[in-house]
């Protein structure tokens, strides 16, 4: 075991933390391993113990600081791209058949839909532009 280099153990050390990076997918582990990295390269050019293991830290610390807020940033902010029923909210439509309260029918994105309005006390009639506001089920709310 002492023929070994330290920086070759510093290496083992980051395979074996991309095991569990993998297995949990936890990125924390992959940081570690990239602390391990850079304390493999302090060791390969001189770097005593002290230093290989402040390395380790300092960056394995370091990336955990920046990259887990990013990463949680991420993970909370909406998709920037509209999909499903949320593309078709805000969208114009053509009534097909009298829109009010209670229903109708337009044609919304090529594909006909019930619709009712959203005032109940407003209807539209057949040829008309509504706007969608909401999606609920398979009814299309316009106004």
């Amino acid at each position: 075991m002492n023929d070994i280099d330290a920086w070759v153990w510093w290496l083992v050390g980051a395979a074996a933390l991309g095991i569990p990076l993998v297995v949990t997918a936890l990125p924390e582990f992959g940081m570690f391993a990239v602390g391990a990295v850079a304390a493999a390269i302090a060791a390969s050019v001189g770097g005593g113990a002290v230093v290989q293991v402040l390395t380790f830290v300092i960056v394995s610390v370091a990336l955990i600081a920046v990259v887990r807020p990013i990463a949680a940033r991420h993970r909370t902010q909406r998709p920037q791209l509209a999909t499903g029923v949320d593309a078709l909210k805000g969208r114009q439509a053509v009534v097909l058949e009298r829109v009010d309260g209670s229903g109708g029918r337009i044609k919304l994105a090529g594909e006909v839909w019930s619709a009712r309005s959203l005032d109940t006390g407003h209807a539209y009639e057949v040829g008309q532009e509504v706007d969608v506001v909401e999606i609920e089920g398979a009814t299309a709310i316009v106004m």
